[in-house]
């Protein structure tokens, strides 16, 4: 079976390497990328990925990975998965499942990272491995689809 997954990262995440490097690691999003495209490419399994700080621009791609673009979608919404009622109306609506997916482990931050509103439409969530997290989400996804992790 050949897989095509979408990865999307959201506001912020274009600043991994520097930003807050005790909770979010050195890697850069670039890094984090390359590394689990080879995965994908080692599993037979194709991923394409973008970033952007701007929700309306999130949802447009949720939206066409949904529409046949992707078998799957892992979603890393940063903190607009604490209160985008627009990225969980997208994630709900898509034809495809989704696995949310954070660097870190929102449950032993800020209050306010504790309450995710995509959660509740999305397959599972994965948080709190790191960059490992990314490749976790995509065996998940996988998994879910029939395929070999």
């Amino acid at each position: 079976m050949t897989v095509s997954l979408f990865i999307l990262n959201g506001p912020n995440l274009d600043q991994l390497g520097t930003r807050e490097p005790e909770v979010y690691g050195t890697a850069t999003l670039d890094e984090i990328m390359a590394e689990v495209v080879t995965y994908g490419a080692d599993r037979g399994v194709t991923i394409d990925h973008a970033q952007s700080s701007l929700e309306g621009e999130m949802v447009d791609h949720i939206h066409r990975a949904g529409r046949g673009e992707a078998q799957g979608i892992v979603l890393n919404a940063g903190a607009y998965s604490h209160y985008s009622y627009a990225i969980r109306d997208a994630v709900a609506g898509a034809a495809v499942p989704v696995v949310e997916t954070h660097l870190s482990n929102l449950a032993a931050r800020e209050e306010f990272r504790h309450t995710s509103v995509i959660a509740p439409v999305c397959l599972g969530v994965v948080a709190g491995f790191g960059a490992d997290s990314y490749r976790i989400a995509v065996d998940a996804l996988l998994h879910h689809l029939g395929g070999a992790s």
